[in-house]
């Protein structure tokens, strides 16, 4: 019996074997994701299309939440600091102060916001308001009650102060939808659109407004902020969605209200502002969407829409959205973008893919002819390099073997690895100089934080300062003239009563026996009483009005706290001036005597020097040690305050020829070395709560070494007293000084 053999079949070689299924497979699969490529291409044409209108709709919505909630935000500061009298608006005989005043705040605000005007309305017909017409300069307008020409715009300086009539024109409350809209509506509203043609250009707003009251709730008029449209269409041009892409906001007639286009919301007609309604743009996109969005209503759009639009040939994706806010806005907000914006990308996109994937399929034929361990083995051990990477770490190398291209690969692992392992190393270094820049950064903002502060506190000082100095001047000028025909008629009644008194005994002496009915008045008025107090009581008016005249003229000294301007004065008579004014603190009183004031004055001349200033640095100085002496009295009795009384002494020298020296010292409680190294810091004071600010010190030392060019220094020691000693130059060179 013959055993049959296995029937041979046709063989192919190994390589064929393997090469040819892996590159049917490959070609299959390169044609599988071409196609796929293409339809997941135009599928994602519309995801991109809704992401970027969606995205663009937020940025949109979120610019305007924020820009128009400023207008609001500010009303209803303003309104508030009305209401609580901190912005004065009413009129009277101090009319034009508080509308200067007024004029000057909106101004500070203007300059720090990006409105276009900012203003009121009062219900007497008058307002003020200040506006950036061109979109740079500031100008402030005011108003009266009745036109003709009752409106003024006055150009400004850099510090808001009105410099000259620019404009005169004719303005009525009562006429303009500005101003009657708020009162109508009692209540914080978005008012009608505001265009006007002016002579710095077009000029259209949305205008936020509101009714203000007095503190007893008595309306006083309206407060608005305008927006300028054009603004909103810069923030909608700046987008740059598409080249040909499209966003637009529209009230709900229709009318347009900005766009991204350089389309303006409005045409001149005989140099009239009318406003564009939406179907009648010169732009062909806003045009066909609003007609198509006319057919169902503009008003009836209450939800997100979205739909698509054939315009010149070209597809549009087109989404429209309500956007309200709680003070009346009601507009929509459209966003476009045409499909060829990205069809354009995703062809490339595919044609790209395409490229690749028959790249792949070369390189899989060649890469298929190798087999077996030579390329498992490497490929395993950049597996394991790779994971121990992952765990984190990274000095890792890969050996090379005798596959040229997989060493290759082996050496770019090693060089990858050495990369990363440098930039890691790197980052980390980067990490801590970024902490350490972040930290200075921070400590910069925190000492700009701190000079801010105390440049406010001083302003607020000086503004105190300043006021004290014009009521000292007033009150010692209003005292000054009763005081002085009161002391100059004294001296004809003293001599009038002499003579009266001279009269009466010349006649007793010659007729010491009057009749019963003189001698009776004379007893019941007391006359020889009379005669004896009568002169010293005029004697003691005299020196009382002596001593009102020394203290009006102590006040008017002490009052040039006020002038800007140096000049040469007397450092003797401020220093007398200023304790003069504190002699209330310094007399005698039930729980304590008098603090004893030593005057130790040098021959010295006249200083130039801006002197109310110094009069504020004596008065900081003798007012702490005042404070001193009274806290250390606190702790001892009235017996042991008059064994050591409490004192204070005052010396004055010329040193050099060219500086004068002036140094206050006094027996309190002393200041320990840690305070005194704090003692000229903004906002430090050791005092009680509601007692002290901080400032006087820093603002003392501010005003002698920057405004002076001098030196003021403080000695103490704990429990034994202090000594502040002033340098200041003889002859001051402004020009010189900080």
């Amino acid at each position: 019996m013959k055993i049959p053999y296995p029937r041979k079949g046709k063989a192919f070689p190994l390589q064929i074997v393997l090469v040819v299924p892996f590159l049917i497979q490959i070609f299959a699969a390169v044609s599988l994701v071409g196609y796929l490529s293409f339809k997941n291409g135009q599928r994602a044409v519309n995801d991109l299309a809704e992401q970027l209108i969606d995205r663009t709709s937020e940025v949109v919505d979120e610019h305007l939440k924020s820009y128009l909630a400023i207008p609001q935000t500010l009303n209803q500061i303003n309104a508030d600091a009305i209401r609580r009298g901190i912005l004065d608006v009413r009129v009277g005989e101090a009319r034009l102060r508080h509308r200067q005043t007024v004029g000057k705040y909106f101004w500070d605000q203007m300059h720090a916001s990006d409105l276009t005007y900012i203003g009121i309305g009062l219900t007497t017909g008058e307002g003020l308001g200040a506006a950036r017409y061109d979109g740079k300069t500031i100008t402030i307008d005011d108003w009266t009650a009745k036109p003709p020409n009752n409106t003024s715009t006055y150009a400004t300086d850099n510090q808001g102060n009105r410099t000259q009539v620019n404009a005169r024109w004719d303005w009525n409350n009562f006429k303009e939808s500005w101003y009657t809209q708020p009162i109508a509506a009692g209540k914080p509203i978005w008012a009608k659109i505001v265009t006007g043609n002016f002579p710095t250009g077009p000029y259209i707003a949305a205008s936020a407004s509101r009714p203000i009251y007095d503190s007893q709730n008595r309306l006083l008029g309206m407060i608005a902020c305008d927006i300028h449209l054009l603004k909103l269409s810069d923030f909608l041009r700046n987008l740059n969605i598409s080249k040909s892409g499209q966003v637009f906001l529209l009230e709900r007639d229709g009318t347009l209200i900005a766009s991204s286009g350089t389309e303006k919301p409005f045409v001149l007609v005989n140099q009239d502002i009318r406003r564009l309604r939406a179907i009648d743009s010169s732009d062909p996109v806003i045009q066909n969407i609003a007609k198509h969005l006319q057919t169902s209503g503009f008003k009836s759009i209450n939800q997100d829409t979205d739909f698509c639009l054939e315009v010149g040939g070209k597809r549009y994706f087109v989404d429209v959205a309500p956007w309200r806010d709680k003070y009346g806005l009601s507009w929509l907000m459209v966003v476009s973008v045409p499909e060829n914006a990205f069809m354009a990308e995703i062809h490339a996109n595919t044609r790209t893919t395409i490229a690749l994937c028959f790249g792949a399929l070369v390189v899989a034929s060649v890469m298929g002819v190798f087999t077996s361990h030579w390329i498992v083995r490497p490929i395993l051990r950049l597996n394991w390099a790779s994971k121990a990477m992952a765990s984190g770490n990274l000095a890792q190398t890969v050996e090379t073997g005798v596959i040229q291209e997989l060493n290759t690969l082996s050496n770019s692992f090693n060089y990858m690895a050495g990369q990363l392992y440098e930039s890691f190393t790197a980052l980390e270094k980067s990490k801590e100089k970024l902490e350490d820049r972040v930290e200075e950064r921070t400590t910069e903002l925190k000492n700009t934080l701190e000079e801010l502060q105390r440049t406010q506190s001083q302003v607020i000082q000086s503004e105190k300062m300043s006021s004290l100095g014009q009521l000292v001047a007033g009150v010692a000028h209003e005292i000054n003239n009763p005081v002085n025909f009161i002391h100059g008629n004294l001296i004809y009644v003293q001599e009038y009563t002499q003579d009266l008194l001279a009269f009466v005994q010349l006649y007793q002496q010659h007729d010491p026996n009057p009749a019963a009915e003189i001698q009776t008045v004379a007893e019941d008025i007391e006359l020889e009483f009379l005669q004896e107090d009568l002169p010293k009581m005029l004697s003691s008016m005299k020196v009382g009005t002596d001593r009102i005249r020394q203290i009006v003229l102590s006040l008017r000294n002490f009052s040039r706290i006020d002038e800007a301007e140096f000049k040469s004065v007397d450092i003797h008579e401020g220093i007398d001036s200023t304790l003069m004014i504190l002699q209330h603190r310094l007399k005698a009183k039930p729980e304590q005597p008098e603090i004893e004031v030593i005057k130790d004055y040098g021959t010295i001349p006249l200083v130039e020097c801006y002197a109310g200033q110094l009069n504020q640095v004596f008065m900081n100085i003798l007012v702490n040690a005042v404070d001193a002496l009274e806290e250390n009295n606190i702790k001892r009795t009235y017996q042991e305050i008059e064994e050591n009384p409490s004192r204070i002494k005052i010396r004055t020298s010329v040193i050099n020829s060219t500086w004068l020296e002036i140094a206050i010292a006094d027996n309190g409680v002393g200041i320990s070395k840690e305070f005194q190294q704090r003692i000229f810091d903004p906002f430090f004071t050791t005092k009680p709560i509601g007692k002290g600010t901080g400032m006087g010190m820093s603002i003392s030392y501010q005003i002698i070494t920057e405004k002076h060019g001098g030196k003021l220094e403080c000695f103490s020691t704990s429990g034994e007293g202090t000594e502040f000693i002033i340098q200041v130059p003889l002859q001051l060179k402004v020009h010189e000084v900080v």
